[in-house]
């Protein structure tokens, strides 16, 4: 019951939404990474994307002003990692903020002595254990090539992966994915890479990813929409992984195929 009713009230979101047909392909004629879905898919993710705008708050701070056509981006590309997933996923929590460019929040933590640190790093976007996403426009608006670099998927992917808990990497699983093999293979891949980083080669996955098992799981998730070859050359079991836990495999020509 409580189902049909949530599909009822999603249904009627998606019926009163003022967007424009026009608003819609302008913005996605700017996000080259939307071009390998079907008109299906697009359908689909345009549909999400109207939730994610009814059911979360957008707000520009620092000045920003937030178009509607930017909203949409953010929606658009958050969307994707969920196409075949569902709103629900992003369920928990409410905010989205926005910065004009990166930005340097202060955060304290007190290490093993109980020292007492500050600390102030410069970053383009951050995402909150039941709390908002934060997102630079800078980064978001440099996200548009198909580098394997995406700030909005990355941050997104990041609230997936809290939906069992402090982000480590280990999203919750469908039924028939076997958790050891996921642990298993990330773990043997996350390791590769850092030796790799550690002997200075140079590597086709963002040296970033080698920082932790949480920042790895999110960089390749950005590396599996955009440029997704690069993972299957030097991961493919890790790719599979990916492929089974979007219910995508954008190398089969198509972003999306329904895998269940």
């Amino acid at each position: 019951m409580f189902s049909m009713l949530r599909n009822w009230l999603n249904e009627r979101i998606i019926r009163k939404s003022t967007i424009s047909n026009d608003q819609w392909l302008e913005v996605f004629s700017h996000l080259p990474l939307l071009d390998r879905l079907t008109a299906g898919e697009k359908g689909k993710l345009r549909r999400l994307a109207i939730l994610l705008l009814h059911k979360k708050s957008f707000e520009g701070v620092q000045g920003h002003h937030l178009t509607e056509e930017m909203k949409i981006s953010i929606a658009l590309q958050a969307c994707l990692p969920i196409l075949y997933l569902g709103i629900e996923w992003y369920r928990g929590w409410v905010s989205i903020i926005v910065y004009p460019d990166s930005f340097v929040p202060q955060s304290t933590y007190t290490d093993e002595s109980g020292v007492v640190h500050n600390s102030k790093k410069v970053l383009g976007g951050e995402a909150w254990l039941r709390g908002p996403v934060i997102l630079s426009w800078e980064g978001v608006a440099s996200s548009a090539p198909l580098d394997g670099s995406n700030l909005v998927i990355h941050e997104f992917v990041h609230k997936l992966d809290m939906l069992n808990g402090v982000a480590n990497g280990f999203p919750p699983l469908h039924a028939g994915m076997v958790s050891q093999s996921w642990a298993d293979n990330f773990s043997r891949a996350f390791e590769d890479l850092q030796a790799r980083i550690h002997a200075g080669e140079s590597t086709v996955i963002d040296g970033y990813a080698a920082t932790s098992p949480a920042e790895f799981f999110a960089v390749l998730s950005e590396v599996f929409f955009e440029r997704p070859e690069q993972i299957d050359s030097v991961y493919p079991q890790v790719y599979q992984h990916l492929a089974d836990f979007f219910r995508q495999d954008p190398l089969s020509g198509q972003a999306g195929t329904g895998l269940k």
